[in-house]
């Protein structure tokens, strides 16, 4: 059963400030709640419509309907569990390697997927702007499915990172340089920019290497690529350079 203050406090998380004031997220779904209670996730409570959780301490542990499931989800068909975890301490940014950096990515579905992204090419880091959607987003934490606990998400001042790093910034453009001629580097940053505006000019004026994905269609009329989308295909293409 859940209690009302339980349902209050669920809800609550949906919102940001919520969030930070109680330190606190939440999770749905089989696929992606295992995966975290498999991580270094904490947990708080455990809500579910099935018996499939043997591992997890009954006393966090609560059997529910799928009617009182349908209170406390923000999916449109409610899976069979809702988990909400301790939001963990922020950990230290490592220079080292490529780090993945996104000027305020607002789409929740577009970070969760970029994590995942991140998770899959072996992208330690991932810079977030101030600006940029917020990681324990209850969209995010679904659209990663589970990676969110193997990627350092960090946020901060992008401008004042960049402006003080070592490392190469690589920044993605449309008028950039085709990606399939430049010479990629295992070390740098690679910036994404925002899904209407592209780079910030700030922003711009800081990057080193200016990269683009070629156009291949005849019309070359085709406005630009989701940013999830061509964040896939630059990432292969800076790990194809080196598989070798």
């Amino acid at each position: 059963m859940v209690s009302k203050n339980q349902i209050k406090l669920i809800t609550s998380l949906q919102q940001k400030k919520y969030r930070k004031q109680e330190q606190l997220f939440f999770a749905e779904g089989i696929k992606v709640v295992q995966e975290l209670l498999q991580s270094n996730f904490e947990l708080q409570d455990l809500f579910t419509t099935k018996d499939d959780f043997h591992t997890v301490s009954k006393d966090k542990v609560h059997a529910i309907s799928e009617a009182e499931l349908k209170k406390i989800s923000v999916l449109t068909t409610p899976n069979t569990c809702l988990a909400v975890f301790k939001i963990p301490a922020a950990k230290p940014l490592a220079e080292k390697g490529l780090i993945v950096a996104l000027d305020d990515v607002r789409d929740p579905g577009n970070l969760g997927t970029i994590i995942r992204l991140c998770d899959w090419f072996g992208i330690e880091t991932l810079f977030c702007s101030e600006a940029s959607v917020d990681i324990y987003n209850p969209k995010v934490v679904q659209a990663t499915m589970g990676s969110i606990s193997r990627v350092n998400v960090v946020y901060g001042n992008l401008e004042a990172f960049l402006s003080q790093t070592k490392l190469p910034v690589f920044g993605t453009f449309m008028d950039g340089n085709n990606i399939y001629q430049e010479k990629l580097l295992k070390e740098g940053i690679i910036v994404m920019g925002n899904e209407a505006n592209g780079i910030s000019s700030s922003i711009e004026a800081l990057v080193t290497s200016r990269i683009a994905i070629p156009r291949f269609g005849n019309l070359q009329i085709t406005e630009s690529l989701n940013v999830a989308t061509a964040t896939a295909i630059i990432l292969s293409e800076f790990k194809r350079s080196f598989s070798v």
